[in-house]
């Protein structure tokens, strides 16, 4: 099926593909949506029996005011993490290819009518130098960022999804490749593919159009339809493995958890499969930007909508990035986080200039509140007794889309996800680690072990542990 892009305008041969967002539905449900503690906590204990939530009873958890149910939401999505995901948190780093950018979006860095934006397209030799950089601090997993203009097509952004994948520095390289980029059509996204990308981003920034127009003034980001369909024609590319998300603060936080739960919804009627993952960043300062505080949502409301998510969506990856400081970063992994970025830097170029801890925003898409190096918060997980992770098996396995359900759903994917968290966490220790942090690391890894030992058989976990001690690597299962 071919999708051709008109401004304002794209003709629809699937049904599938006709916007799926009802404003006045989502609020007459906020509007209407009774609460009392009796719903409230049979709803949390649906969600413990790892069944997702309507939007009806997602709804009621939003609207629970009373701070002790608030604690019990809380709490709820505290021991849905553990029985899904257990302590396992997936690592990864943004890799910003170009920040060139036709679109004026008033929150963004990026923004075309910022003239204060440096702007920068990385070479083919400039990306190899920064994964280089990245894979010699132990990194396994990017996601490559591009702004939206015309240079970064599907072939561009296919051409450096290869060049990434080519470099190999000691026993470092990069095993999983995800996008954040503009939509594409479906033979763009077929080009992508090709490349062997991991999982497609598309945020759909808000969910309410008339908000959308206010900060997306010009540009092909403007059109709320095409956007909002962009991973449609990914699945008709047969990329079945998407993450979406919403930037919290642009409009209603509580809107925008039912707009991201009905995008949820779309997916699983139309493709049998919700998406991978969902991210849930909130707006930060950038250059020339211009938002409107009045939807500014704070620490305490940030908190909160985690936890809803975690218990509306029990087996969606939740994204949680640098733009959060580190103590609220550790306080919303509780909640049900299982992924992060680390070792973060969003500088054109800035990994391999060693620039970490100097943020520009003339140079920025935005402002990042964890500047730590990636060594520094594996440390920290570690001493909490998380266990880092860099897996990439399920998707070379084939375990994503409709088939990653059929494992995860049941609880299964946790018995592969721990043991090959184990194995890629070793071999962190082996070649990247600090001598305290490797012996940590491996105390951590025998509690593990114990655990899974008494759960499932272990003889092929501890054999492969051991060829990775002498010296084999990617082992997985």
């Amino acid at each position: 099926m071919k999708m051709i892009y008109k401004p304002q305008e794209y003709r629809i041969k699937d049904e599938r593909m006709k916007p799926f967002i009802d404003e006045s539905e989502i609020w007459e449900i906020l509007n209407n949506t009774q609460v009392s503690a009796d719903n409230v906590r049979a709803i949390i204990k649906k969600s413990l029996a790892k069944n997702r939530l309507s939007l009806q009873e997602t709804a009621v958890l939003l609207k629970a005011e009373d701070p002790e149910l608030i604690e019990e939401i809380k709490a709820g999505a505290r021991t849905l993490k553990e029985k899904v995901y257990g302590d396992r948190i997936v690592i990864f780093a943004p890799l910003y290819i170009g920040n060139k950018c036709v679109n004026n979006c008033t929150y963004c860095g990026f923004r075309a009518s910022n003239k204060k934006q440096h702007r920068i397209t990385l070479s083919d030799e400039q990306i190899k130098m920064e994964v280089k950089a990245l894979e010699d601090t132990g990194q396994k997993r990017l996601i490559l960022v591009y702004g939206e203009h015309p240079m970064y097509d599907a072939d561009f952004i296919a051409d450096s999804v290869r060049s990434v994948y080519k470099v190999k520095s000691a026993n470092g390289e990069i095993r999983r490749v995800n996008i954040n980029a503009a939509p594409l059509d479906v033979e763009g996204y077929k080009k992508v593919k090709e490349a062997g990308i991991g999982t497609y981003q598309i945020f759909q920034e808000t969910y309410h159009r008339e908000a959308y127009a206010k900060y997306h003034i010009s540009g092909k980001k403007k059109d709320f339809n095409w956007r909002l369909t962009g991973l449609d024609r990914a699945q008709e590319a047969l990329i079945d493995d998407v993450g979406i998300g919403a930037l919290f603060g642009l409009y209603d936080w509580k809107y925008e958890v039912l707009g991201l739960l009905r995008h949820v919804n779309h997916f699983e009627a139309c493709y049998n499969v919700g998406p991978h993952t969902i991210s849930f960043p909130r707006v930060k300062a950038a250059s020339d930007s211009n938002i409107d505080e009045k939807y500014e949502v704070s620490d305490e409301d940030f908190v909160r909508l985690v936890a809803i998510l975690r218990l509306a969506v029990p087996y969606t990856g939740l994204i949680l990035t640098a733009r959060e400081p580190q103590e609220l970063r550790e306080e919303v992994i509780r909640l049900g986080v299982s992924q992060i970025d680390a070792g973060t830097n969003i500088q054109l170029g800035g990994y391999s200039e060693d620039s970490a801890k100097k943020q520009d925003l003339e140079m920025e898409q935005f402002e990042i509140g964890d500047t730590r190096s990636l060594a520094e918060v594996i440390d920290e997980l570690i001493e909490k007794q998380y266990l880092p992770s860099f897996c990439t098996a399920c998707y070379r396995k084939g375990r994503t889309g409709e088939h990653f359900m059929e494992f995860s759903v049941p609880g299964f994917i946790k018995r592969y996800c721990a043991q090959n968290a184990i194995l890629t966490l070793a071999e962190y220790l082996e070649d990247y680690a600090t001598s305290e942090v490797k012996e940590k690391g491996y105390q951590l890894i025998d509690v593990k072990i114990k655990e899974l030992k008494d759960i499932q058989k272990i003889d092929d976990l501890l054999d492969r542990l051991k060829l990775v001690k002498a010296g084999e690597r990617d082992l997985y299962f």
